[in-house]
């Protein structure tokens, strides 16, 4: 049986639906399943969602309705809300491997106990899923990278890396929008952007979708 969630309050305008404490597929169909039911069904007075890997925040307008009545319709909505754990929209990312875009593909394959070669194809053979954004725009965290090339974080960031970079981190993997200093592994680049500030779309992935990764000709 599945337990229930826990619900949280978050200040005065918000509160938090919390699924579990890990990065789990199933965790996460619950919490995208309650975010489209709401987005389908919104009570009165609802502002924003915000889906993560495990829980959902729920912006509410306190001059409109209560913490209590939107908990009380967000629970509602858990009972009902199917959580759909079949694959999600699939995308298909190019990637380069070249040198100067996979400045740590050397040393990732190294630590993994691989050749460079032999870690492109373990990339490129898994399926990634789109768990949530967070912390900078465009940021979709997706799972599912191979458990041989899960690291830590390095140390310490490193900065200069380009719009594009494929970067790795213990299960976890993401494309940057925006350049900025990162400890994560750049194992890769692509000429893709998941963030289009400008569209009427500006998230390329939507939470629950599936990515895959293919090589560049010649790259």
């Amino acid at each position: 049986m599945t337990a229930g969630p826990l619900v949280r309050p978050v200040g005065d305008s918000a509160l938090l639906i919390d699924f579990g404490e890990r990065i789990d597929e199933a965790i996460n169909a619950r919490v995208v399943a309650l975010d489209r039911a709401l987005t389908a069904n919104p009570p009165p007075g609802l502002v924003e969602t915000v889906p993560a890997y495990c829980s959902l925040l729920i912006e509410y307008d306190p001059l409109v309705t209560t913490q209590a009545h939107v908990a009380a319709a967000a629970l509602a909505l858990t009972q009902t809300a199917v959580a759909d754990t079949a694959p999600g929209r699939e995308h298909l990312v190019p990637i380069s491997f070249a040198a100067a875009d996979a400045p740590d593909l050397a040393r990732v394959a190294e630590r993994a106990g691989l050749s460079p070669e032999a870690a492109i194809t373990d990339f490129l053979a898994a399926r990634y899923r789109v768990f949530m954004y967070g912390f900078a725009p465009g940021y979709a965290y997706m799972g599912g990278v191979p458990p041989a090339l899960h690291l830590p974080r390095k140390p310490v960031a490193e900065r200069g890396h380009p719009v594009g970079s494929v970067i790795i981190a213990g299960p976890q993997c993401l494309i940057t929008t925006l350049p900025m200093p990162t400890g994560w592994w750049v194992i890769g680049c692509t000429p893709l952007r998941v963030l289009d500030s400008c569209g009427e779309r500006p998230f390329r992935f939507d939470p629950g979708a599936r990515v895959r990764f293919e090589r560049m000709p010649g790259a």
